[in-house]
């Protein structure tokens, strides 16, 4: 029988909580809804009025991956939705603004993504993102110095960066930024990759092309496009342990030597929120916000 449980005053049904979902270590069902319970007041505000898109996995990571991102089937009716402009036609998606909408949300076992607009604003980009992925033998540890390359670069505009794991191999980087459109927003992020390749040549690319990968990191600016979402910070990942996009000091990414010392799962990240709360917090004071140049 599956259990019911009472969540704000809202009745879900959290199936299979005895589940492995992670077999390289373990971990069910049960420890991925625990995680995001715990997690859920740094996590909430980065959810919240963003048009949610979900990569369920959930048989686990080494079984089907597929992206979701019209409401889907049985979505109790208390859930938030949201038509949504795309440029095929408006579609309506979740917003997930509460704790009992998360933790329906995780018991369909997803990713979390989310794009770098409000709900309220889908005109104006609020966030700026850059995801850094290294093509091997490079790793998070080249990644750190393009990221700190990138984080004097948007400070000489301005913009104040802040850094998050991945959660798989490589490094994010988020700033509030205000008065620019996601093209607008698309178009600076591509210049500043472009400058970072010119830079930093035997380091960095700015275009996918996969015959060059190897041993450079990828600067994709690509994803602050207003149809693109990037994995959410806090996000479980679909990985074979349960890694988190977890945010990261910045001296953290300086002494960052080896690829270990910035991969956390979720037992690692609790203690870090409970400790030191969302050190992506100052993403949400809008006076801090920078503009384009």
């Amino acid at each position: 029988m599956t259990p019911i449980t009472e969540v704000e005053g809202r009745r879900l049904a959290l199936s299979n909580l005895e589940k492995v979902l992670y077999p390289a270590t373990g971990f069910t069902k049960g420890e991925v809804l625990h995680y995001y319970a715990t997690v859920a007041e740094a996590l909430l505000p980065h959810l919240r009025d963003r048009p949610l898109s979900f990569l369920r996995y959930p048989d686990g990571p080494g079984g089907q991956l597929f992206f979701a991102k019209n409401v889907p089937p049985g979505t109790p009716e208390w859930v938030t939705t949201a038509e949504v402009p795309r440029a095929e036609g408006p579609a309506r998606m979740v917003l997930v603004q509460d704790l009992a909408s998360l933790m329906w949300s995780a018991n369909l076992v997803t990713e979390f993504h989310t794009p770098q607009w409000v709900i309220q604003d889908p005109e104006e980009a609020d966030r700026i993102v850059f995801d850094l992925d290294p093509g091997a033998p490079a790793t998070v540890v080249e990644c750190c110095e393009v990221a700190l390359w990138l984080r004097d670069r948007l400070a000489a505009d301005g913009i104040e960066a802040y850094a998050k794991t991945s959660g798989s191999k490589g490094l994010h980087l988020l700033a509030a930024v205000r008065g620019s459109s996601s093209e607008r927003v698309t178009d600076y992020a591509k210049q500043l990759a472009v400058e970072a390749e010119r830079t930093m040549p035997r380091l960095v690319l700015h275009r996918m092309t996969r015959s060059l990968r190897p041993g450079k990191v990828f600067v994709d600016w690509s994803q602050n496009a207003a149809r693109k979402t990037t994995a959410t910070p806090y996000t479980l990942r679909a990985r074979p342990e349960p890694t988190v996009s977890a945010p990261v000091t910045w001296e953290e990414v300086e002494e960052c030597g080896t690829p270990e010392q910035l991969e956390f799962r979720a037992e690692d990240v609790m203690p870090r929120v409970r400790d030191d709360g969302d050190l992506l917090a100052p993403l949400f004071d809008t006076g801090g916000a920078g503009r384009l140049p």
